[in-house]
């Protein structure tokens, strides 16, 4: 029998899975060169795994970027989106997890940290992508502006919400504060 705390994380990895795939597919700027697009995927990508934590914040986090792929005609770059929002939410978490149990400026410093990270991850991470995928340096570094503003908005959206749901009480609404 599954635990009451278990299937509430089941439930709710879920659910930011789907947000996930949400957020990055309503909001896509085609890039032509890299046939990527930029979006406000990684808005949830950071939300999700700093609500829930590791593991399950970062299976939401990669299964609901690669779902989003899939489903809007991006198949070719759904194993590498998968990856990569795995990385950077597992970055994003711990990075975060040491500033955690600190003030609440400690918290929020551990967020932006953490969070950079992740967004240079994915930046880095489509760049590598980007060079096996079409064996250009060129195509790949037209991707990087594209990437880091997606990766700035994502950050500054990330932190705010996060912590507007924390203060909303989410967390200890569904039992993850302790």
């Amino acid at each position: 029998m599954v635990k009451t705390k278990n299937l509430t994380l089941m439930v709710t990895a879920a659910v930011f899975a789907a947000l996930t795939c949400v957020a990055t597919m309503v909001v896509q700027i085609p890039m032509p060169l890299t046939k990527g697009y930029v979006n406000l995927g990684d808005v949830m990508v950071l939300t999700s795994v700093w609500l829930i934590g590791s593991p399950w914040g970062v299976a939401a986090a990669g299964i609901g970027s690669a779902m989003a792929d899939l489903l809007t005609g991006y198949a070719y770059y759904a194993p590498a989106t998968l990856i990569i929002k795995a990385l950077m939410a597992v970055a994003a978490f711990y990075i975060a997890k040491c500033f955690m149990n600190g003030s609440y400026f400690k918290s929020l410093v551990g967020k932006v940290i953490g969070g950079t990270v992740a967004e240079i991850i994915m930046v880095a991470g489509y760049f590598v992508y980007a060079i096996i995928l079409y064996g250009n340096v060129a195509t790949a570094a037209a991707g990087i502006f594209g990437n880091a503003i997606q990766g700035a908005v994502g950050l500054i959206a990330g932190v705010l919400l996060t912590v507007a749901l924390e203060k909303a009480g989410t967390k200890k609404l569904l039992g993850f504060d302790k």
